[in-house]
């Protein structure tokens, strides 16, 4: 008996991946060399294709020439190893990449975000990627990132997306309450990824995107606009004290306020982390450096006695365990100043990208 041909998930589990430029060994080829071999077929190739590098997203913002090139070389690599029909939408989107000019240091990324699926009755991130009927549909909502394509650009990291921040933004996805109609800072937002996940889909009334370097804040900026969403004028921290309280009446919470702020952990006051009335605090891939776990730690101090009447707001941190002692120094710190934590549990290791993910953790801190 012939082998079921596959079905739309594994041209979907390349988009998702595709669109979002990740490592290109990460894709499922071992699963599209099989469906080859079983049925030797080109439209399976051209249903990718159309998912993929045709797709209205990567021709509208396209990840970088260098990997859209490696990509179709490896596509038609697979197609000639097969007795499937050759395919000359293939050869054609080859040619148009290698007439591009010379690479650039920066790129689109494409992330595709899944929403919760109803499963046998239960609440899940996403269906077993194993089974073909149960590979989840995107929801509609994407995030579309200008990214740098070096780690570091302009004497900062600050320009890609890093790992915990596709953890911390699957995890806020599964935990949209949290975020609800309430006022969210960001320390560290870097290019924007989890906040403007968050704006998305988690309808927070409040979002304040915050970091410190220059370049970053620019990028951040170009990129919260990219995605639809306008941030408020440049304004003083008092007048972003005196509007904060100001919403108006009835307000549409899907498209929440936003703003930017430049945030120096240590010269930030008491007065001005008050002034901004946050609910939640969350933050990814801060705890890489001695000395910036110092001055975060501080910051947390400061907001802490800053609440005045206020409740204390959620803290989360989402981290990415490179470094086990560094890490641990970050727990150390957090016990002198008196700041209980805890681990959170991990969610479903399926995440809206397929990707196995590094060690990350996301700790919720009691200020």
């Amino acid at each position: 008996m012939a082998e079921p041909r596959p079905g739309p998930g594994l041209a979907l589990r390349f988009q998702r991946r595709f669109l979002a430029a990740r490592p290109l060994r990460s894709l499922p080829w071992p699963e599209l060399e099989q469906s080859l071999r079983t049925a030797p077929d080109s439209a399976l190739l051209a249903d990718i294709l159309h998912k993929t590098i045709l797709h209205p997203l990567c021709v509208k913002y396209p990840p970088s020439a260098k990997y859209r090139r490696c990509f179709l070389t490896e596509l038609i690599k697979k197609l000639e190893s097969t007795a499937a029909e050759p395919l000359d939408e293939l050869y054609e989107a080859l040619a148009d990449v290698l007439k591009e000019e010379e690479e650039s240091t920066h790129c689109y990324k494409n992330y595709l975000l899944v929403l919760l699926l109803i499963v046998n009755s239960k609440s899940m991130a996403c269906a077993d990627a194993a089974l073909p009927s149960r590979v989840p549909q995107p929801s509609g909502d994407c995030v579309s990132l200008c990214e740098s394509t070096v780690l570091i650009s302009g004497g900062t990291t600050g320009l890609l997306t890093w790992e915990a921040a596709l953890h911390l933004a699957q995890w806020a996805l599964q935990n949209p309450g949290l975020f609800r109609d309430r006022t969210i800072l960001e320390l560290g937002s870097g290019i924007g990824f989890t906040g403007i996940a968050i704006c998305k889909t988690c309808q927070p009334r409040t979002f304040i995107f915050s970091d410190c370097h220059p370049r970053v804040l620019r990028q951040l900026g170009e990129n919260i606009q990219l995605n639809g969403f306008t941030p408020e004028p440049d304004v003083t921290w008092s007048t972003q004290t005196e509007s904060q309280g100001q919403e108006v009446e009835g307000q549409n919470c899907q498209s929440p306020k936003v703003i930017v702020a430049e945030l120096d952990w240590g010269s930030v006051t008491e007065e001005q982390l008050l002034g901004l009335r946050a609910d939640v605090v969350i933050a990814a891939d801060v705890v890489y450096d001695p000395e910036i776990i110092l001055a975060l730690v501080g910051m947390l101090q400061k907001l802490s006695t800053s609440r005045a009447d206020r409740k204390a707001p959620e803290v989360f941190i989402a981290s990415t365990i490179r470094n086990p002692d560094t890490y641990q120094l970050f727990q150390a710190e957090l016990d002198k100043a008196g700041i209980r934590w805890q681990v959170i549990p991990a969610h479903s290791s399926c995440n809206f990208l397929y990707d196995v993910q590094p060690d990350v953790t996301i700790l919720q801190l009691f200020i």
